[in-house]
């Protein structure tokens, strides 16, 4: 059986002829298609004007990206057969990686699967989906993870503004088996305890989990400063490797609570302090009060979530840097990161320029990092790559 069609407007398929999956609002013909007769989540086939087939999208049309492509195929099956394939796929790649389950399996456009993010915590699934196309075919895609992975534990982490935007529920729920009460993944040399129900987003971060390895390559004898610290992604590692001691500083006195228990797991407990104080506070009372650190990581939530934020979070992003570097020793490091898709590498580059040529110290990028391989970018999709470290060794003014 055929799918209702949407027209797109004169030559507005170019974007997707290349790759990509979204299709916008404004590209749609709306002479040709009338969008109130769909129900957001349902399966419709994309055409060029033309007619050309572009392929099987699903749609929402009270949303500014109407439509994403889950198959350059007209009249897309999606169904349990149709994500086992896409997760086998995910899977596949992973276990190239990795040798132990700990790991994102499925991240969203780059594993053909737009609106869906999953992570793998052993034998547990952090799964949030963001799209009413996706929920409209939960039951299938819950199906086909038991059936692959015969899970413990599935969770749907539904706490997220752009469900909101979908016209989504946000409450999280187990929708599958029973969560151990204490869950603990691996990374790095390391254990952490992991809260998938009231952690953020879906409980945990691999993305930085290069970045975190080679910040523990060079942890030996240094005085580290993790900033934003959340459970100790950064600074645990870095304990286990040398550090002499690591501060970690975070807003959140749950994340706070759960890195002591991670160093204590770890048996790092002794070198590592927490303070409870929002970032941009401690920094200036640490330069007030003349402490200095050899290693500092600044590692924060995406501050330009919005385009339109883009002049505000800009300014976070330089203040926080260029207060970091009043407080590093002489020939320190900062560990600088953002995972703004909307602040550029070249962005960051400047911020780092400019905090070192203002407060007259010599800067140099000695390694950059990205987001791990479980974070596959689509070349088709600028938005898959958001996540841009520079590691900068500073020391006085030529």
């Amino acid at each position: 059986m055929s799918l209702p069609e949407v027209y797109l407007r004169k030559n507005e398929d170019k974007r997707l002829r290349k790759g990509h999956l979204w299709v916008f609002s404004n590209e749609i013909d709306t002479k040709k298609t009338t969008l109130e007769q769909f129900a957001p989540g349902d399966l419709v086939n994309v055409k060029s004007d033309d007619g050309k087939i572009m392929g099987t999208a699903y749609i929402n049309p009270k949303t500014l990206i109407c439509a994403r492509i889950l198959s350059r195929k007209a009249n897309l099956k999606c169904g349990v057969n149709f994500f086992k394939d896409r997760f086998t796929t995910a899977i596949t790649l992973r276990e190239k990686i990795f040798n132990k389950p700990f790991y994102r399996l499925v991240f969203g456009e780059s594993d053909g699967l737009p609106g869906l993010v999953i992570d793998r915590f052993g034998s547990v699934l952090s799964v949030q989906i963001t799209t009413a196309g996706i929920e409209q075919r939960k039951e299938a895609l819950i199906t086909a993870l038991i059936e692959l992975l015969n899970p413990i534990a599935i969770v749907l982490k539904n706490d997220n503004s752009q469900r909101e935007l979908e016209g989504l529920s946000l409450e999280s729920e187990v929708i599958y088996g029973q969560l151990p009460e204490i869950l603990i993944i691996e990374e790095n040399h390391a254990q952490f305890k992991i809260d998938v129900m009231d952690g953020q987003k879906t409980g945990w971060f691999y993305d930085h989990r290069i970045s975190r390895g080679m910040l523990a390559s060079i942890a030996k004898n240094q005085r580290i400063l993790d900033l934003f610290s959340y459970t100790g992604a950064w600074g645990i590692p870095a304990a286990i490797a040398g550090a002499l001691e690591v501060t970690c500083v975070d807003a959140s006195e749950g994340a706070l609570k759960l890195a002591k228990d991670n160093a204590q797991l770890n048996q790092v407990g002794d070198k590592m302090h927490f303070v409870h104080n929002d970032v941009f506070e401690f920094l200036k009372q640490a330069r007030l009060e003349n402490q200095l650190y050899d290693i500092i990581v600044l590692d924060p939530p995406a501050l330009i979530k919005r385009k339109k934020d883009f002049k505000q979070g800009y300014e976070a992003y330089r203040r926080l840097n260029q207060l970091a570097l009043q407080v590093l020793s002489k020939n320190g490091i900062l560990i600088s990161a953002s995972c703004s898709f909307h602040l550029s590498r070249e962005n960051l580059h400047e911020i780092l320029r400019g905090s070192g040529r203002h407060i007259d110290r010599h800067l140099v990028f000695f390694n950059s990092g990205g987001q791990g391989p479980d974070h596959p970018i689509d070349p088709a999709s600028p938005e898959t790559e958001y996540l841009k470290t520079f590691f900068c060794s500073v020391s006085s003014s030529l």
